[in-house]
């Protein structure tokens, strides 16, 4: 019922935003409209005739404009305050995942969207995201494409198919596709913007490029280039532990940073270029040609490590507690036992304890915060020929890309290497490569229907390699002080044992690939599908589409989809589709290994991810990994009262069986290492988990898009609602793979709820853009069990003046009332203490920032020369 009654609340809603201009203003516009050139669909569809109310998919269509009025540097967070069904979270010390942000459609995983440019697959990021906190919760496990790495200067449109397709395209497109349509206009366009955060800090600085040339009548290149520089924001408060140590310590205020560890926006910069190029061989042939390379890099806090223990803390509710010291700062013995004292009772490989101690607050007085440091390298390159001859169309291509992320530490230690250890540490490189051969045909067939039916057919040829290079010894390894048997000297010269000292291995903070892990391992797989579209008659369209496709990892899979529009009148046309999907699990998923740091009662715990085939996670139950299988159905309509005005109502189901996730902790003890020593890698007391199938999920929906364009109040003015309903359930689940906190995730971290309604106005050069938008209330029970965050709007404004023809000035806001993310209650989870008013670790706002981030209101300016 609550279904009902907020997708009715959007059309009262539209027919208010449309009152404000008269009827003669639309009928004006509907006359305009008429005239003007349909933007073609490419995605989901073979044909090449349809437009947006054309198709029997769904199918958003984002255009330069819209993309050119947001201010933010990254293309995650451009499309998420337009696209309301895309939700990607902020992340704030969240490992890797802070570098290469996991975005989720209609509540789906990052590597169940099918991203293209141009028509063509982009690869996936090197990460595989296995941090475990609520950051990735909709994508935890998950491989997608890296579009932070896309240039937003370079996008001609951005049209996104909401309905599953891996029937047509493969692999992967079990909650839609997303296809980047790249610029090939000729002319100069420069575009700088600065702006900043209402708090004063995040600087950001953008400066981009785009140029165009005709290759006389036969062909074009167009190359974009882009520079950003963002810098940090800082949305927290210190940790109690840090003031206490400074106020009980003032020699040591100096070398504590306030806040000790940072919440915020990691700082960093990027440059990204891309080239899209064609030229016609022949009247009938073109040769094409992409490549993009970028290169980013981000700066990011982790948690502070006290150097002391504070007992009886005040807490904000009443009471007190003790904060540990990290035990990075426990004393290390250095005195071994004597050559020839095994008699005596103390045995080689044995400890004296006495005052030859070494202690890390001899490097760090004043405590320390590791700063991790992510570099991405991205190339991709397409080299393509296609054309037509009569009814005959063809489409060769051949594609390679790498994406390379280099991790690194600074201002941190390895524990147990005692006075010897670093403090910088080299973790290796995680390499993604990919080769795709593609082959795609169509054939018109004349056969007395109301048009042609289209026969497609192709194949596909996918290679997936995926590398992990060796840290530093320091970063993975246990060094001599990792297990330290402890004995003291007795007055008669014997030795007594006393007790037993563990410290986690690799660098605290994470942990690097060690030789056993390092290497590349490769997938590869062949396609094959064939499907039929067709107008039966002038008011009911069919389409048809199966596809075979074998990996040597697995085995096959074949699916199907099938599709309808039926125009019911004039202005009134139902649409629907039905099918099945998968997504094969990757070279990644089957293969990493990776190890995290985490805290028990102040102490170091290192965390494992391992590979199903290694003897690590086969110790504790690990089985090969199958791929994810779905169903999916969509059923909507296409109402067209005018050519000014459109509304779409689209509902969907989408099933999505054997969802890969990473298993449960399993503690390893030290009777665990002596069974399966490669266990020593995360040391007696740490963690183990793998990849596996785990569960199911169920994601019902409903969008709506309301679209009108006319004249008012003298300008060219467009109204556009677009609300999105979204709601996943987890039907069968393994325990000891998902926990009741990652279930509410899945149900509800995106906002159930989501709208956005865009008011554009341009006259004689000036030009506004208004875009209110709506976030439901939102759970991250991982985090923060049993708090509700609560429904907030925010609100967007650009302001431009176009002069001297090629000028343009543009000043606006982005959330431009400051609206912020419910903060954090005070609960026996999230204690808050009085002396901060913030939780343990400093946090004010949720750590994920939310569906619209936690940085608050920014401004900006910007200026834009096109020519």
């Amino acid at each position: 019922m609550s279904r009902l009654l907020l997708a009715g609340s959007a059309l009262p809603m539209l027919a208010l935003a449309l009152a404000a201009a008269p009827a003669a203003a639309q009928t004006a516009a509907a006359e305009e409209q008429a005239g003007e050139e349909k933007v073609i669909v490419v995605v989901g569809t073979r044909r090449t005739d349809r437009s947006i109310l054309d198709t029997a998919s769904p199918v958003d269509v984002v255009g330069a404009a819209e993309l050119a009025t947001q201010p933010a540097s990254n293309v995650l967070d451009i499309v998420r305050a337009l696209v309301p069904s895309f939700y990607v979270g902020q992340n704030a010390i969240a490992d890797a995942s802070t570098f290469v942000r996991a975005p989720s459609l209609r509540g789906l995983s990052a590597d169940e969207v099918l991203v293209q440019l141009n028509g063509k697959r982009l690869n996936r990021s090197a990460l595989v995201q296995v941090y475990t906190g609520g950051d990735t919760a909709l994508s935890f496990g998950s491989q997608g494409a890296d579009i932070s790495t896309i240039p937003t200067l370079a996008i001609g449109n951005l049209q996104i198919l909401r309905d599953g397709a891996t029937a047509q395209y493969g692999s992967d497109a079990i909650a839609g596709v997303m296809n980047y349509g790249l610029r090939e206009d000729a002319g100069l366009e420069v575009v700088a913007r600065y702006g900043q955060f209402y708090k004063g800090d995040g600087e950001s600085f953008q400066i981009a490029a785009n140029a165009g040339v005709k290759l006389g009548d036969r062909g074009f290149i167009n190359l974009t280039g882009e520079y950003t520089d963002d810098k940090g924001t800082i949305r927290n408060v210190t940790r109690a532990s840090a003031l206490l140590l400074a106020q009980q310590n003032p020699s040591l205020a100096s070398q504590i940073p306030n806040p000790a560890q940072i919440y915020g926006s990691s700082p960093g910069y990027a440059y990204r270029f891309l080239l899209n190029s064609g030229f016609e061989l022949t009247p009938e042939a073109k040769l094409y040609f992409i490549a993009n390379y970028s290169h980013l890099k981000a700066d990011q806090s982790f948690n502070y490590r006290p150097p002391e223990t504070f007992t009886n803390v005040p807490l904000l509710s009443g009471g007190t507690t003790t904060l540990n010291r990290n035990a990075a700062f426990n004393p290390i013995y250095l005195t071994p036992c004597p050559a020839n004292a095994a008699s005596l009772g103390c045995p080689t490989g044995g400890f004296v304890k006495d005052n030859n101690i070494f202690n890390f607050k001899t490097r760090y007085p004043g405590g320390f915060t590791p700063r991790f440091v992510g570099v991405t390298d991205q190339y991709f390159g397409v080299l393509g020929v296609k054309g037509k001859s009569n009814d005959f169309t063809y489409d060769l291509s051949a594609t390679i890309a790498r994406n390379q992320i280099n991790l690194s530490m600074y201002n941190s230690l390895s524990p147990t290497y005692g006075p010897a250890s670093q403090s910088e540490f080299e973790f290796g490189k995680l390499i993604q490569e990919e080769q795709n051969l593609n082959a795609d045909f169509t054939y018109g067939i004349e056969a007395g229907l109301a048009s042609p039916i289209t026969l497609s057919w192709g194949g596909e040829f996918r290679r997936e390699t995926y590398t992990q290079t060796e840290g530093d010894v320091q970063s993975y390894a246990a060094g001599p002080f990792a297990v330290q048997n402890l004995y003291t000297l007795q007055s008669g010269g014997t030795y007594v044992f006393d007790s037993t000292t563990t410290k986690g291995p690799g660098a605290s903070g994470y942990g690097g690939t060690s030789p056993t892990f390092a290497g590349s391992r490769s997938q590869q797989s062949y396609g094959v599908y064939a499907g039929l579209e067709a107008d039966v008659t002038e008011t009911l369209s069919l389409g048809a589409m199966g596809r075979f496709e074998s990996y040597n990892t697995f085995g096959s899979a074949f699916v199907a989809k099938g599709n309808f529009r039926w125009e019911v009148a004039d202005m009134l046309a139902i649409r629907g589709t039905a099918g099945t999907g998968f997504h094969a699990p990757s070279p990644g998923q089957n293969n990493t290994a990776i190890l995290t740091t985490t805290f028990v009662a102040g102490d170091q715990v290192q965390v494992g991810t391992y590979p199903v085939t290694s003897n690590i996670a086969q110790y504790f139950g690990a089985q090969s990994l199958r791929p994810e299988r779905s169903t999916n159905f969509g059923l909507g309509f296409v109402l067209t009262p005018s050519d000014a005005f459109s509304l779409t109502v689209d509902a969907y189901s989408i099933k999505v069986t054997n969802r890969i996730g990473i298993s449960q902790n399993f503690n390893v003890t030290a009777a665990d290492i002596a069974a399966e020593p490669a266990l020593a890698a995360v040391g007696d007391g740490g963690a183990v988990n793998y990849f596996t199938n785990g569960f199911d999920t169920r994601t019902r929906g409903i969008d709506v898009v309301g679209s009108w364009r006319g004249d008012a109040l003298g300008g060219k003015a467009s109204a556009i609602l677009a609300y999105n309903y979204n709601k996943s359930t987890v039907p069968r689940f393994d325990p000891n793979v998902i926990s009741p906190a990652l279930i509410a995730n899945i149900r509800n971290l995106a906002p159930n709820h989501r709208a956005n309604l865009t008011l554009n106005w341009q006259s004689n050069g000036f030009g506004i853009t208004v875009r209110e938008s709506y976030y439901g209330s939102w759970v991250e029970e991982v985090g923060y069990p049993g708090q509700v965050f609560g429904a907030k709007f925010t609100t967007d404004l650009d302001v431009s003046y176009t002069f001297a023809e090629h000028f343009t000035l543009s000043v606006g806001a982005s959330n431009l009332f400051n609206a912020y993310p419910d903060k954090i209650k005070d609960s026996p989870d999230n204690r808050l203490f009085l002396s901060t008013g913030g939780t343990n670790s400093g946090e004010i706002y949720p750590n994920t920032g939310g569906p619209f981030g936690f940085n608050g209101g920014l401004y900006y300016a910007r200026i834009r020369i096109k020519y």
